[in-house]
């Protein structure tokens, strides 16, 4: 396996940005492995905390089975009943976690980049993991979302991926498009005008949802996220689903061979026809198996980048 490299500290995993392609082959590799029966190298405790202060279903709990299949310890932490709620800093938590013994802490927060200050800080011993940061990134769901089309096409070089959405909102799509345009595939998306991140420019085009559907390899749609200030006063989700959604009528145009995606959860009916969440070309259900086995590869590669667990 060839070393993990980031730009950030060893032994941390935060953002897409950081991993090379050879870096990214090899987490999907060892993910591939572990869904093919390998066993944890695990030969010494490992502690690790799971830090949610936004909700979520599937992140957390395939974070916590992924732990668990590699036999680590884990420490539960619930912010409502932390001392979150008597002023304390995510740092000062940390360094309580740290100094008890955690060894890695995976993190979900509404703050974009939360992470820059604890890395930087430099007085944490503990590895971190980004479960999902604000609008910001969510590596591991990209990296399970890769693993997902790698086995459904065998590659990444001249696949079209359409991202049809909350783009501006998304993590998700920021993750994806981001290690997607280095595996060589190529980025589309579309949605309401108003919510493209112009930002994003440089990594996909944006264009008519409609005219791209048919020229789609891979179809992911995504959902609005009003948690993050789009209101629910003015919206329809009829006329929503009408123009943007992936109806089964729309459906019918997708390209022969082309898969449709959803990093969940599913407002069905409404970006999602909820007739199409199970269909023959969706892949919704495989996306949460392989999150397990990509966490599996996320959480061993920094316990080798730490000579934890007594693996080496």
């Amino acid at each position: 396996m060839l070393a993990y490299q980031t730009k950030n500290d060893l032994g941390n995993l935060v953002s897409m940005a950081d991993l090379s392609t050879n870096a990214i082959g090899n987490l999907l590799d060892r993910a591939e492995e572990f869904k093919h029966g390998a066993g944890s190298r695990f030969t010494q405790p490992v502690y690790a905390v799971n830090l949610f202060f936004e909700n979520s279903t599937r992140t957390h709990t395939s974070f916590e089975m992924a732990e668990r299949k590699l036999g680590l310890n884990i420490l539960p932490f619930d912010p409502s009943t932390s001392s979150v709620t008597k002023g304390e800093t995510l740092h000062d938590t940390l360094l309580t976690l740290d100094a008890i013994g955690a060894n890695i802490a995976v993190i979900r927060h509404k703050q974009n980049r939360y992470y820059e200050p604890l890395i930087a800080g430099c007085d944490l011993n503990l590895g971190i993991i980004n479960a999902g940061d604000g609008s910001g990134e969510h590596p591991s769901q990209s990296l399970l979302d890769l693993m997902t089309i790698r086995e459904e096409f065998g590659r990444f070089t001249g696949l079209r991926i359409l991202i049809c959405g909350d783009i501006r909102h998304s993590r998700v799509a920021r993750s994806n498009a981001e290690a997607l345009g280095k595996l060589g595939a190529k980025v589309l998306f579309a949605g309401p005008q108003e919510w493209f991140d112009d930002s994003l420019s440089d990594l996909g085009e944006y264009g008519d949802w409609d005219e791209l559907l048919p020229t789609a390899d891979v179809v992911m749609m995504l959902r609005i996220q009003h948690e993050r200030g789009v209101s629910n006063d003015h919206f329809d989700p009829e006329a929503y689903a009408a123009k943007y959604g992936l109806t089964v009528q729309r459906a019918l145009h997708m390209k022969q061979g082309a898969i449709i995606m959803h990093p969940g959860p599913i407002n069905r009916g409404v970006e999602l026809a909820s007739e199409l969440v199970q269909a023959p070309n969706s892949r919704f259900v495989k996306q949460m198996q392989n999150g397990v086995y990509v966490r599996m590869a996320m959480i061993e590669r920094i316990c080798l980048d730490r000579h934890l667990g007594g693996l080496s």
